[in-house]
């Protein structure tokens, strides 16, 4: 069987290569500057426990949001 059906630069050669490399890229800043954004955002609004000895080891999400005070 002969391969006659050749190309560089085919999808499958050097172009398919740099559009997924490129592709790649893009979600790696994309996905970087979406974490650093979420990170600034939680920057600007620390919080404070209230009373830290009323959580308990097992509870609630609810219990611990009641305790924790978002300062605005």
């Amino acid at each position: 069987m002969e391969n006659t059906n050749r190309s560089v630069f085919s999808l499958s050669g050097v172009t398919g290569m740099l559009i997924a490399t490129a592709l790649l890229l893009s979600i790696l800043v994309v996905l970087t500057y979406l974490g650093i954004v979420a990170q600034q955002d939680v920057m600007q609004k620390p919080y404070k426990l209230v009373n830290p000895t009323s959580v308990e080891m097992k509870s609630s999400v609810e219990k611990a949001a009641e305790v924790m005070v978002i300062k605005e």
